[in-house]
């Protein structure tokens, strides 16, 4: 297997990074669907246990990727935060922000082979995709109803008080 491409220390790098943020997202969205209550509990926890099961599955193929380019997946995990905000909207911007960074990690490794290896380009569009897809879904549950323009974060926090 050629690597003389791309710098492949600095790929495997970035791939154990996404690994690690794709796992601590596994964490996040399963606690976060045993913190959910309410009358719309169930649907929110069967997403939120979607989301748990997607990142497992990106974090399994990050893996496969370092061990196929013949290096050791990380045991690490991402950061995690606990802030204490269970509410459904407070989830759901704690989730966008997580999948804000992992995203800047596939975008990362775009750059880093785009042009140079035809599999991890493919696999760092596809998860953009994955991601940008998801970041719209996130972004369309915190709207209000009837609300046609995308979220704005800065809009929704609350007002300082005087």
């Amino acid at each position: 297997m050629t690597t003389k491409n791309y710098d492949k220390p600095a790929v495997v790098r970035l791939l154990n990074k996404i690994l690690e943020m794709e796992l601590a997202g596994v964490v996040r969205y399963t606690h976060y669907s045993l913190m959910v209550y309410g009358y719309s509990r169930i649907p929110i926890v069967s997403w939120l246990r979607a989301q748990a099961d997607e990142s497992m599955g990106h974090a399994t193929q990050a893996g496969e990727l370092v061990t196929h380019l013949g290096e050791h997946p990380s045991l690490a995990i991402g950061p995690l935060l606990e802030t204490h905000n269970h509410d459904i909207g407070g989830i759901l911007r704690e989730a966008m922000e997580h999948e804000r960074a992992t995203l800047l990690g596939y975008h990362e490794l775009l750059a880093l082979v785009e042009g140079r290896s035809v599999m991890l380009e493919e696999y760092a569009r596809e998860m953009i995709y994955a991601e940008e897809m998801h970041l719209g879904e996130v972004d369309k549950m915190l709207r209000n109803p009837g609300d046609i323009a995308a979220f704005d974060a800065d809009k929704s926090k609350p007002k300082p008080k005087r």
